[in-house]
Order: C-alpha cells, then sequence, then structure tokens
C-alpha cells in the first residue's frame, strides 16, 4: 500500500478525532472567540467528550474504508474473501497509521498551536 493512498485514507479520520481541540484553534483564528471562551471550550471538548469525537474519528476510518474497498470491486462476501490478505493489511495499516497521525497532529500539531495562540499552556 503506497502511502498517498494511506494519508488519502486516514487524513479525514485524523481531522475529525482532533476537532474537540481544532475547533477551538479555528474558531480563535478565525476571530469568532475570545482565547478564553475557545480555551474553556477546549477544556470541555476535550475533558469529557474526548471518547465521542474519537469514536468519530474511528467511524470515519470505517466509513473511509468501505468506500475505498468498494472503489477497488470488493462489494460482495465473495470478492471479500479474495481479497482477504489485502483487506486485513490495507485495515492494520490504515489503524496503525490513523492512530499514529491522530497522536502527532493533536499531541503536536494542534497543542503548538494552541500554546502559540496561549489558548493552553
Amino acid at each position: 500500500m503506497k502511502l498517498k493512498e494511506i494519508l488519502k485514507l486516514t487524513w479525514l479520520p485524523v481531522v475529525g478525532a482532533s476537532l474537540c481541540c481544532l475547533s477551538s484553534v479555528v474558531i480563535v483564528l478565525l476571530g469568532l472567540s475570545t482565547v478564553t471562551f475557545a480555551s474553556s471550550l477546549a477544556d470541555t471538548l476535550y475533558g469529557e467528550n474526548k471518547w465521542i469525537f474519537r469514536s468519530v474519528g474511528l467511524l470515519l476510518l470505517v466509513i473511509a474504508l468501505v468506500l475505498h474497498f468498494r472503489k477497488k470491486g470488493v462489494c460482495t462476501l465473495d470478492a471479500a474473501k479474495r481479497h482477504q490478505k489485502e483487506i486485513i493489511n490495507t485495515v492494520l495499516v490504515s489503524l496503525f497509521a490513523a492512530v499514529a497521525g491522530y497522536i502527532f497532529f493533536l499531541y503536536v500539531v494542534v497543542h503548538y498551536a494552541g500554546v502559540w495562540l496561549d489558548l493552553w499552556a
């Protein structure tokens, strides 16, 4: 599986799972909120509801994988049996890439953007 395919499959689930903190950064950058409100919003969304966002990210990954295999012609159980190894490998690589991308994007990119905006320390 090529890197371009992996990125195509995982970018939306990573962003969707990171919206708990990314939304605060975006609303401050767009000038729609004060830093204080955005900081409290990030605390609420991440602290109490982070599992909702992570579940949304996982759901988006499942949808992306289903659409990916449908596009490749794997639409029936017989076709899935024939492509079993490819499906398992793609799912495992995509899941690993999505988790690694989530950790990097949320805890490095979004975190330092938030620190730069003084949303959190």
